[in-house]
């Protein structure tokens, strides 16, 4: 592969899911189903578990969609999203970032060690919302927007990212 490779070519696009988010950011509704479809485009091994947590917490699935569609649509803070996520919804930052790059696909891009390979940082996906995460995301955030190629949105950025990661690794398969 040569120095103008559109990386995102390798990742899988996620189009149904983008518009399902820029449905969100109009009307402050997101269906379970469509909720559901994301956490299966995150995890696909993790849905059924997030399913039955987020019914334990708000009584039915359906209601803590609602509940977490309310709490982000009514935020205007990126940070207090993510805090809403991660301390309220109890998702990791993972998981997290994931639905708010759907949703918010301007200000978030998603948490993945793919990506933090890519970037050189440390994948660290078990912390607890804080002060001093927020700012380590921010900080990663500026990690995917120095090593891709200028003029992607961030949500792009995502995809070159992984896209080239999963490309690296198959041209490593076959190298054994």
């Amino acid at each position: 592969m040569g120095d103008n490779t559109d990386y995102r070519v390798f990742y899988s696009d996620e189009g149904y899911l983008m518009e399902a988010g820029q449905r969100f950011r109009k009307s402050g509704e997101i269906s379970a189903a469509d909720f559901y479809m994301l956490l299966m485009w995150k995890a696909n091994r993790a849905k059924n578990y997030h399913r039955e947590r987020l019914k334990q917490k708000a009584g039915t699935f359906d209601a803590a969609v609602a509940n977490i569609a309310s709490d982000l649509f009514a935020s205007t803070e990126s940070k207090r999203r993510l805090q809403a996520l991660m301390e309220k919804w109890e998702f990791a930052l993972p998981t997290a970032t994931a639905i708010l790059t759907l949703l918010y696909p301007d200000d978030f891009t998603v948490y993945d060690w793919r990506v933090c390979d890519e970037v050189g940082q440390t994948y660290k996906p078990w912390r607890g919302f804080s002060d001093k995460l927020w700012s380590e995301y921010e900080q990663f955030v500026k990690a995917v927007i120095k090593n891709t190629p200028n003029g992607l949105t961030l949500r792009d950025r995502d995809r070159f990212l992984i896209g080239r990661s999963i490309r690296k690794g198959v041209e490593r398969d076959c190298k054994t």
